[in-house]
């Protein structure tokens, strides 16, 4: 799922509903494992008893279990694949923010920014002659809904190093010298409705494609075309479709559900 709604839907609600159930379970989990149990209790005894009170505790919990999730980590963790008969004739479709049924796809482009201005733009032909790799995996719904999905597309690993992006000191990125990665990459929808914020290291997972093909034919308008993002160490929400803006950054970069209050890492 891309949960990319306009305003505010049944859709969104159970969104909203699924999050706070998985926070609740998150505090429950955090509160019995964490040695520091009576400190958090005096902290939280101590904050004003209003709605930011609540926000505070669960902005802890959160932060606390994306930490927990970078600790564990690894390229070796990959999504469980299927047969490609396993995957839906039809996908299912959800999620429209920042996929406008009107968009001009003529006037699309990719526009890829690195700190200090540099910048460039690309076309999808310009991603094709790129090893292409095809997945198929459980496209996991953080409202609670999954589907076996397949997708084709290019790696990002191949793609950054394929344009040598992601590194401070301009040098092709490798495994051996992550200190010279930035931090985060950031993915914007073109009219800038919705959009995500990752880090590097999930974005150089193997499993992570930019995505131009749905059961081996050209990714449909509804799915994000021409392009998109698919991270299955993340659920649905971070798989941004119709990418048009993609930064590289050493501050997180901004992220659609995390400013309402969700978890930034939105890991499986």
């Amino acid at each position: 799922m891309n949960t990319q709604e306009t305003k505010p839907t049944s859709a969104e609600d159970a969104t909203e509903r699924t999050i706070k159930r998985r926070t609740f379970l998150s505090f429950t989990v955090f509160t019995l494992a964490s040695a520091g149990g009576v400190g958090l209790w005096s902290w939280f005894r101590d904050l004003p008893k209003t709605a930011a009170r609540r926000d505070a505790l669960t902005r802890g919990v959160l932060e606390f279990n994306e930490k927990v999730n970078n600790v564990f980590f690894s390229d070796a963790h990959l999504a469980k694949t299927f047969p490609v008969e396993r995957a839906a004739a039809k996908p299912r479709v959800n999620g429209g923010l920042g996929v406008d049924k009107n968009y001009d796809f003529g006037s699309w482009q990719l526009n890829v920014e690195q700190p200090g201005g540099t910048s460039q733009t690309l076309q999808v032909g310009d991603l094709q002659p790129l090893p292409r790799t095809e997945l198929v995996y459980d496209f996991k719904c953080i409202e609670g809904w999954d589907q076996i999905v397949h997708y084709g597309g290019v790696r990002f690993s191949d793609f950054v190093r394929h344009f040598n992006l992601g590194t401070r000191s301009g040098q092709p990125i490798t495994e051996e010298n992550p200190d010279d990665w930035y931090r985060y990459v950031g993915l914007e929808t073109p009219d800038n409705e919705y959009y995500v914020g990752i880090d590097m290291q999930s974005m150089l997972h193997p499993q992570t494609i930019l995505c131009f093909e749905l059961n081996g034919k050209e990714l449909p308008p509804d799915h994000g075309a021409p392009l998109r993002l698919i991270i299955p160490t993340k659920y649905g929400i971070k798989s941004l479709k119709r990418i048009g803006r993609l930064f590289f950054a050493d501050e997180r970069p901004r992220d659609y559900w995390y400013e309402r209050g969700y978890d930034y890492d939105s890991a499986l």
